[in-house]
């Protein structure tokens, strides 16, 4: 229960910081890209911010060793660069690029019932699922292969 509050409350001063920073605005994002038009610095300033204050977070945790709410820290393992990880970045810079929405914003604007972050939100939860399928149907492929190859 304890970690459910803090996650509550780490979305919700998220969502609060999107709302008082203005980047639920597409028009803000779709802004800062428009770099040879009327070019808006907002969104620079506010990963500038979020850089600063995550940066600041990791530090202090890194000096606590363990964390509160759980029995150890969990750092990212992986460090390389692979297909995957840039066809989602090209695929997630292209949405935001092309709608000016992403995940957290997009579901902070789900309370103001517009349809068409309605039909943001649902399709990008179609697309989470058909990833997750995708990734289900890889793994049983390996397995399988695996197993055959086992056999003989």
């Amino acid at each position: 229960m304890p970690q459910l509050l803090a996650a509550f409350g780490c979305g919700l001063m998220f969502g609060a910081g999107l709302l008082i920073s203005g980047m639920t605005q597409p028009d803000k994002v779709l802004g800062f890209l428009d770099i040879f038009g009327a070019w808006d610095a907002t969104l620079a300033f506010v990963m500038a911010g979020a850089v600063i204050v995550t940066g600041l977070g990791f530090a202090l945790a890194r000096r606590r060793g363990t964390p509160m709410l759980a029995s150890k820290l969990q750092w990212p393992t992986r460090h390389d660069i692979d297909a995957p990880l840039l066809t989602g970045a090209a695929l997630f810079g292209i949405g935001w690029g092309l709608v000016g929405l992403c995940p957290g914003p997009a579901i902070v604007n789900l309370a103001s019932f517009s349809l068409p972050v309605i039909v943001f939100v649902v399709a990008m939860a179609v697309g989470m699922l058909g990833f997750e399928l995708w990734q289900q149907r890889a793994s049983m492929r390996v397995a399988a292969t695996a197993a055959s190859a086992t056999d003989g």
